[in-house]
């Protein structure tokens, strides 16, 4: 039984939502989103909040469940807040600046490395080696974050990569002479 899919879903103030089949549709101060939930689960809405519900006991049916409501939720806080991630660059020599629509990146090759910012998602760099990702949608935001990461990761010995803000990394000692 999901113990999250048994929560409705509150519309927050400001959000405009509907519920058209499979189809839910967010509006809010930041934009609109819209998902459509599977087959297998049921949606309706009522007393201002989003139910969602298995159509059957089967684990297929039992595992989108909570999923869905998951997802409706980010819509919601998508459209209302927005969603943030925050990397950080250390090394000697790593920074990052905006180039234009494109990310500009320092990060110890031979070459700068320029990355384009996907459609929904928008990339500020207010200091040389702090980024920040920004948009309504929580999967674009987090892909474009994950991408910029994957350039060049935090290394275990000295640190050195992007990383999330929140991260920790595990440090490793270094071979004894």
């Amino acid at each position: 039984m999901s113990r999250i899919g048994k929560k409705p879903v509150e519309v927050p103030a400001g959000v405009t939502a509907s519920v058209d089949g499979q189809t839910v549709t967010a509006k809010g101060p930041k934009g609109e989103l819209k998902f459509v939930v599977n087959d297998e689960v049921l949606v309706k809405m009522e007393n201002g909040a989003v139910s969602v519900d298995p159509r059957d006991q089967s684990k297929d049916a039992r595992s989108k469940w909570g999923m869905s409501r998951t997802m409706i939720n980010n819509i919601f806080t998508g459209v209302k807040d927005g969603f943030e991630k925050k990397l950080e660059i250390n090394g000697v020599g790593y920074r990052a600046a905006m180039q234009g629509k494109n990310l500009q990146l320092s990060l110890g090759f031979s070459h700068e490395v320029i990355y384009q910012v996907p459609e929904g998602v928008s990339v500020a760099c207010p200091k040389p080696t702090e980024i920040v990702v920004t948009g309504i949608d929580k999967q674009k935001v987090g892909q474009a974050a994950a991408e910029i990461r994957e350039y060049r990761g935090p290394e275990p010995y000295k640190g050195k990569g992007v990383k999330y803000a929140d991260e920790t990394i595990f440090r490793k000692e270094g071979k004894k002479k």
